[in-house]
């Protein structure tokens, strides 16, 4: 039978959302804050740490004499050598200063703590490093990787790391989190007293932030005229925002003889960090599904150009293996407009870990949609299939300008300050479920099991699983976004936050609070015949017709399937009046 809502009364009690530990990882000498008060969220939103990093790398003013090298500070989400601006113009100031160009990589344990980084996400970046590494070696360009603890003293650290190379010129692109934007700018004050420029470069998005803005000035937080404003400016100034950074230039292979230089080549990019570690299974799963390196990822986006979406790729399949239909008129991204929330088949890019380690650039897949229709202008259409993939990535910048714009949703607030007292349900045994895939809802189910074992979801899904969590269930939308974070390979704050705050209606331009998924009519609707659901959820295999998306109790018995933990239409009364009268039971 359903469990009703009166029945909720001998819940299981678990910790809030800011103390909930992390199961698997443990630290005494480190435990970050998630959620910031009201007056600390203001503070920082009054004089945005963003503006402030900018106004840092005025200083100093004028440009210091040539060191013995220019350094490249790669990140966590830049990790390639193609289109790659702060690269770029690090290498031309190597040039210039007829100096050896070197790149850096710190690994920071805490800061991957603090963010909810998840194994998979970590170990994609040193698939991804070593990539890099292999790149760079033909140049005579050495990549340095490096681990350094605790994260508040990572800016002497690489301080010292300059000094150490004598380098004057630090190059790197910038990161639009609260804590990575205070760091960089505490290197810029550093950097300052040693007389060290450090040039910090605008590379994530298409169109950086606080370029689109209201004609007031402000940032926007409705999408939909962003977007119209976006692609506006972006068609006016295409040279600019779409323009393909050099690659970087060799060094003379002098540099290998380089005293300072020599011990750099010898470092090694680490196959794991402490902590972080995969087991040899899921590591394995992992690089199937999701080959590193550059030219993997652009070999991914042409086969989304060119050829036709397959039933055999809608589980764990190597997104390169053999099979793949070439059709102009039948590609994934020509009917991508609408087939895209089918989730019975690879009608997405499957981009999104790519995009978020910065592996390609955002700007090489808008070029490529160019090319490919033979077009002059960016087209966002939404009667398009390119048109409406385009308007997907400008999602993903409107976000970042969001998190750059309104850092309070870096800190664990609600964009919807409003909505900070909505009462939410403290239901162990329900989160549990949830995350397992044992909810007794198919589709929240199989969303789920394709998260625990390929470490991605597709969109559609993501949506109806958090709707599920945080209405349904009534349970903290940050403890979704948590663990979205530390199971998907993609976790990128911007784009997770914005998804889960769409989905609780408590961001930017949020879902209504009255608009509530029914998790049975978004099944038949993204997975029509069910093969979605038959794939990740074994125990329904032998289901056919309406029952896959809603088995009887009966039929879930004899199955061995649990039967649903929710009543929607029970729960979803309660949502509407929590919803309405935030702080109300």
């Amino acid at each position: 039978m359903f469990i009703a809502f009166s029945a909720m009364s001998k819940r299981a009690h678990s910790p809030s959302p800011v103390s909930m530990a992390k199961k698997g990882r443990s630290t005494t000498a480190f435990a970050p804050k998630k959620i910031a008060s009201t007056e600390a969220a203001a503070a920082v939103q009054s004089n945005l740490p963003l503006l402030q990093l900018l106004q840092a790398m005025c200083t100093p003013a004028n440009d210091p004499e040539p060191g013995s090298s220019v350094v490249y500070w790669m990140r966590m989400g830049d990790l390639r050598i193609s289109d790659n601006r702060a690269l770029a113009q690090a290498s031309a100031r190597a040039v210039k200063d007829n100096v050896p160009l070197l790149v850096i990589f710190i690994i920071s344990p805490q800061d991957y703590l603090a963010h909810d980084r998840s194994k998979r996400r970590i170990d994609f970046t040193l698939r991804n490093l070593a990539s890099v590494q292999e790149s760079l070696h033909p140049l005579n360009i050495p990549l340095f990787t490096t681990t350094h603890t605790p994260r508040r003293t990572l800016p002497d650290r690489v301080i010292t790391l300059l000094k150490s190379f004598n380098c004057n010129y630090l190059f790197a692109n910038i990161e639009y989190e609260l804590d990575e934007l205070r760091r960089d700018r505490e290197v810029c004050r550093l950097a300052a007293e040693q007389n060290i420029k450090v040039t910090f470069v605008h590379d994530r998005c298409i169109v950086e932030p606080g370029v689109v803005t209201t004609k007031e000035g402000r940032a926007y937080t409705v999408y939909s005229p962003y977007q119209r404003n976006w692609i506006t400016v972006l068609n006016a100034h295409l040279s600019d925002y779409l323009g393909e950074a050099a690659l970087p230039s060799a060094n003379p292979i002098t540099v290998r003889t380089n005293t300072i230089i020599v011990p750099c080549f010898n470092a090694t990019v680490p196959n794991k960090v402490e902590g972080f570690e995969l087991d040899t299974a899921d590591k394995a799963i992992m690089s199937k599904l999701w080959p590193a390196g550059t030219d993997a990822a652009e070999q991914i986006l042409s086969r989304f150009l060119n050829t036709k979406s397959r039933t055999t790729q809608l589980g764990g399949a190597d997104p390169l293996g053999p099979g793949a239909e070439t059709s102009e008129k039948h590609s994934r991204i020509s009917v991508y407009h609408n087939a895209r929330d089918q989730g019975d088949r690879d009608t997405t890019s499957r981009l999104s870990p790519y995009l978020s380690a910065g592996v390609i650039s955002t700007r090489e897949c808008v070029r490529a949609t160019m090319r490919l229709l033979g077009i002059q202008k960016v087209n966002a259409g939404r009667d398009s299939g390119v048109g409406r993939w385009i308007q997907e990535l400008a999602w993903r910048d409107f976000y970042s300008n969001v998190l750059a714009y309104f850092p309070r949703v870096s800190m664990g607030r609600p964009f919807q300050e409003k909505m900070a007292d909505i009462k939410w349900e403290v239901n162990e045994e329900h989160l549990r479920a949830w995350k397992e895939g044992k909810t007794g809802v198919p589709i929240v189910d199989a969303a789920m099991r394709q998260a625990n074992t390929m470490g991605w979801m597709h969109n559609r899904m993501r949506m109806i699983v958090a709707m599920f969590l945080c209405k349904d269930l009534m349970l903290d939308w940050r403890l979704g976004e948590r663990y979205f974070m530390e199971q998907l390979i993609d976790g990128d704050l911007a784009s997770n936050n914005g998804g889960w705050q769409w989905s609780a209606s408590t961001g930017v331009d949020p879902a209504p609070y009255f608009r509530l998924f029914n998790p049975y009519t978004q099944s038949a609707k993204a997975d029509p015949a069910g093969d979605y659901i038959r794939h990740f959820v074994p125990e329904l295999k032998n289901l056919q017709g309406s029952d896959i998306h809603n088995p009887s109790a009966k039929v879930a018995d004899k199955l061995g399937y649990p039967r649903p933990i929710v009543e929607h239409a029970v729960v979803r009364e309660r949502a509407l009046r929590r919803y309405k009268n935030p702080g109300q039971e």
